[in-house]
């Protein structure tokens, strides 16, 4: 199936990265996994456990070529992404809005700016904003390494590079200023952990 951005750019989805674990206990059920895959499951653990109600946001689709190969079945052929999309997922936390996209690279030394669009970062700045409690969730996956980082400091950071710094933020700083998310056996990425000593360091 062919999907397309607003502006007429196709998007192709990339194959689902394999991790590299430093956990033998989590490995074999984490194999093959995204990222989004892996939070997924864990939104749904808050839900069932009611710690917390997030989800992924749906992104909107205009289908354009649809194929009958039976009666009752239907295969999309092509379609067009309505809008930009701003950040994967959003919902309620202790009476927080939490506001946060997941990203992975395969870069073993920083995390490339190349991943995020302009809109989402203006996303997060609005939501900052409303005083949400907004940021991202990155893996660098050559290592396995999960790490909440904050969107005030991913928007600074965005801004330098706009003004001549440089297109990415080092592992070194994003392990300084960000919240690394260990992996557990349920859920396999318990970020609310990150986010609950997030939400603590914003209210010293």
């Amino acid at each position: 199936m062919t999907i397309h951005y607003p502006n007429g750019k196709s998007y192709l989805q990339s194959k689902q990265p394999k991790s590299l674990s430093q956990d033998n206990n989590t490995s074999f059920s984490r194999r093959g996994m995204s990222l989004e895959a892996e939070l997924n499951d864990a939104n749904a653990y808050y839900l069932a456990t009611g710690q917390a109600v997030v989800h992924k946001k749906p992104t909107p689709i205009q289908i354009v070529k649809v194929d009958y190969p039976q009666r009752s079945k239907a295969i999309i052929r092509e379609a067009y992404f309505r809008q930009p999309s701003t950040t994967d997922y959003n919902g309620v936390y202790r009476g927080f809005y939490l506001d946060f996209d997941a990203k992975e690279t395969k870069n073993k030394t920083a995390f490339p700016f190349r991943n995020f669009h302009a809109h989402q970062i203006e996303h997060m700045r609005q939501c900052l904003q409303q005083q949400a409690i907004c940021f991202a969730i990155i893996r660098f996956v050559i290592y396995d390494r999960i790490f909440l980082v904050p969107a005030d400091y991913l928007i600074s950071k965005w801004d330098e590079q706009n003004h001549g710094g440089r297109k990415s933020i080092p592992l070194t700083a994003i392990c300084e200023h960000g919240y690394e998310i260990k992996y557990a056996l349920n859920p396999l990425i318990p970020y609310l952990d990150a986010v609950d000593r997030f939400i603590k360091d914003i209210h010293r």
